[in-house]
């Protein structure tokens, strides 16, 4: 039975989005399978795909969903984004309007995600240099205005896509095991207090909540 797969300290669950058409799918495959398909359609039905990494000695599983061409009609729904840590907000570097439609997605991530949710602001299709109608500077500028992370990828030649997954997820783990060590030392101080579960279940709805009351009358 041993799957080497079931094996993580953290399950952290990463939601891309952005516009139809800028490249989510194949980020995903590109760090998930190493692959990259030039005929890629739009994705039909929700779509996830997991892998591991190692940061800090501790194996964290990244499953990573994809919007599943719903965002054609504006309608992704709560539920996709429920239990999510870690959000990729993708536009082209070659379609300016990809990039204006950003201020939207990141009021749909305000509205619908957990309001501690980790955002990374990024640019592919880098490869497209002699297109680009969106300069570096000017997305970096935006990003660090809303604190978010920034990098520019590119699914195709793989540049950065490995590198914006693991920035993201090791920004998460930081963030989490901080909050777990307060969590513990307000624990110690109170016993009464639950511990908090941090790592997120994708689809458990508050399944963890009741198990902790334990009796500490000892």
């Amino acid at each position: 039975m041993g799957n080497r797969d079931d094996e993580y300290d953290f399950l952290f669950k990463v939601v891309l989005i952005g516009d139809s058409g800028v490249g989510k799918s194949n980020l995903l495959s590109r760090f998930t399978r190493n692959e990259f398909n030039l005929e890629s359609k739009s994705t039909i039905g929700v779509e996830f795909a997991t892998r591991s990494i190692q940061v800090d000695g501790k194996t964290i599983k990244a499953q990573i969903w994809d919007t599943a061409g719903q965002e054609r009609y504006r309608a992704i729904t709560s539920a996709y984004y429920r239990g999510a840590v870690g959000a990729l907000l993708v536009y082209d570097i070659a379609k300016h309007l990809t990039y204006e439609n950003v201020e939207r997605w990141l009021k749909e991530l305000r509205d619908h995600a957990d309001n501690n949710i980790v955002i990374m602001l990024v640019g592919n299709k880098s490869d497209l240099r002699h297109l680009r109608a969106v300069p570096t500077d000017e997305a970096r500028a935006f990003a660090e205005k809303n604190t978010l992370s920034f990098i520019e990828t590119s699914a195709l030649d793989s540049t950065n896509v490995e590198e914006a997954f693991k920035n993201i997820l090791t920004e998460i783990y930081r963030i989490v095991s901080q909050k777990q060590i307060a969590d513990r030392s307000a624990h110690d101080e109170s016993p009464g207090n639950n511990v908090v579960d941090i790592s997120v279940p994708p689809t458990t709805d508050g399944q963890k909540g009741n198990k902790l009351q334990c009796c500490q009358s000892l």
